[in-house]
């Protein structure tokens, strides 16, 4: 009995150690950013943010938020769905011609996934995007912004950089909380070299397109440009590229 014990406390040790070790490794927030695989947001006195809208196309509300772009000369950039994308490429088009920037937002928007299925989805929505297009994409969004090793190494492995958002400028659109709430997130909490994070489907994005109405002119006001996320972070002295041997040096 004391041999059996003995061993099964060793294996135990064992165990969580390994998983220790695990946790352990798994990167922090300064060693990404330090590193330029994974944006938040960038520190900077120029007045400058970043507007990103995911999970679209949507065929009425991503036209109006561009037209609302367009109003207040504001450029943003479309974390899309490769099979929306699919179904409305005149769409992404116009977000082309327009100045804005696509990015990758897997093809068919999967809270979970093995690394197969990851890597088939991006490339799948890299390829739909430079068919409508002609370019593609460099930057990456995972869905639900829920990320870890795995997905970054995934994602620097196949020539992207990973985006998420400020945490302060979650403006949660997508539970549709009311146009006066989303404009409070944004215009309370707005600082220089923000993203913020808005949705262009998966829903009635009506109260997004009504808020911007207020948050653009509200901050032009206050001396702000509206810039693409590669702008953004090519300003932070990070220069974006899709060419995965630059990023893995």
């Amino acid at each position: 009995m004391k041999y059996w014990g003995l061993k099964l406390g060793i294996v135990s040790v064992l165990f969580f150690s390994i998983a220790y070790v695990s946790f352990a490794t798994e990167k922090d927030r300064p060693y990404y950013e330090d590193k330029g695989y994974v944006l938040w947001n960038i520190k900077t006195e120029e007045k400058i943010i970043a507007l990103t809208f995911d999970d679209g196309p949507h065929a009425t509300y991503t036209p109006q938020i561009l037209d609302v772009l367009n109003k207040y000369d504001a450029k943003a950039t479309f974390f899309v769905i490769g099979e929306r994308a699919k179904k409305f490429p005149a769409i992404i088009l116009r977000e082309q011609d327009e100045g804005h920037e696509i990015a990758n937002h897997t093809y068919t928007h999967p809270y979970s996934k093995t690394a197969e299925v990851l890597k088939s989805e991006l490339i799948k929505t890299n390829e739909v995007i430079y068919d409508i297009t002609g370019t593609y994409p460099s930057l990456y969004r995972p869905v639900g912004g829920s990320y870890n090793d795995r997905i970054i190494n995934i994602a620097l492995e196949n020539g992207f950089r990973v985006v998420m958002w400020s945490w302060h400028q979650d403006t949660k659109d997508w539970k549709r909380p009311g146009v006066y709430n989303i404009v409070t997130t944004v215009l309370s909490g707005a600082k220089p070299g923000d993203v913020v994070l808005f949705h262009d489907a998966g829903g009635d994005r009506s109260q997004t397109v009504q808020a911007l109405e207020e948050i653009l002119p509200a901050l032009k006001k206050q001396g702000y440009e509206f810039v693409t996320i590669s702008e953004l972070w090519n300003r932070n002295g990070s220069k974006v590229s899709n060419q995965k041997d630059d990023l893995l040096k």
